[in-house]
């Protein structure tokens, strides 16, 4: 089943006969110094598994279980992270929008505009995000079949953007818990559009913990492996080198090395498998 192609950058694309894309970085800014120690980190495991991978980091998460929770640097100080990133290791970048009007500000910075799962039903967001001409990434909605995300890309194609892919990351399954079904990525890609696994958010218990999200990052690998299997074109983690320590998600990033088991089981998959 073939998608269309996607280009990030000059170099790299995914989707159709490409390698996987692979998205990884920490929740959300935490610091300049914290942002470039975990972009020296992936930029070498780039280099040493020879894969394509974008840079994620938040500069807001405006979806926070409690009013206290932290959220990040905001839109100014974190383009200056994200540029920082970019100049030192050459990582592609990709970040989140929350508003229209933060598309085209952001959109000159990063490779990849990501709207959240809560938002992909946003028409005037998701429009913001495709006239910058950057890939979009949008969430579906726990709320959402894979079958209705053809609207999604619908609004995309309309302002003239055919580079919007879908990121499944589980539908609600009673309270407190996702679950993954992986016939959502032959569904999508059917469509015609790419598709990324979301192994970080498909593991979250929401509200697990009272003012704090859950997860059950034990299940990362499986899954991943799982997705692998069902054709997904990409495979997006948050990753920190100390996820208890960690100012955002602390139940579901996952380390670096658990980052790498994740990454060569996906890359002998895709080299075992027909493609689908």
């Amino acid at each position: 089943m073939t998608t269309r192609s996607i280009s990030i950058t000059a170099d790299i694309s995914f989707g159709a006969d490409h390698p996987p894309l692979f998205i990884a970085g920490p929740c959300v800014i935490e610091g300049l110094e914290h942002a470039l120690k975990m972009a020296r980190i992936l930029a070498a495991l780039r280099d040493e598994l020879k894969i394509n991978l974008v840079y994620k980091s938040s500069f807001d998460k405006a979806n926070r279980s409690s009013i206290d929770s932290f959220r990040g640097p905001g839109v100014e100080e974190g383009m200056k992270v994200l540029r920082a990133v970019r100049e030192e290791t050459g990582l592609p970048l990709l970040t989140d929008i929350h508003e229209p009007w933060q598309a085209e500000p952001v959109g000159a910075v990063v490779d990849i505009l990501q709207i959240p799962a809560f938002l992909c039903r946003q028409t005037d967001l998701i429009a913001a995000a495709a006239r910058t001409g950057k890939a979009v990434g949008v969430k579906k909605g726990q709320f959402l079949s894979p079958e209705e995300t053809k609207n999604i890309l619908d609004k995309g194609a309309e302002v003239g953007n055919q580079k919007v892919y879908i990121t499944e990351r589980g539908s609600s399954f009673g309270y407190q818990n996702l679950v993954v079904d992986m016939r959502a990525f032959p569904i999508i890609r059917a469509l015609g559009a790419p598709v990324v696994y979301d192994i970080t958010h498909s593991m979250q218990k929401p509200g697990g913990e009272g003012k704090q999200t859950g997860g059950t990052p034990q299940f990362a690998r499986p899954l991943a492996r799982a997705a692998a299997a069902a054709g997904s074109d990409g495979f997006f983690m948050e990753v920190h080198d100390s996820p208890p320590d960690a100012l955002s998600d602390r139940t579901t990033q996952i380390r670096p090395d658990a980052a790498r088991a994740i990454i060569e089981d996906v890359l002998r998959m895709r080299e075992a498998l027909e493609p689908i």
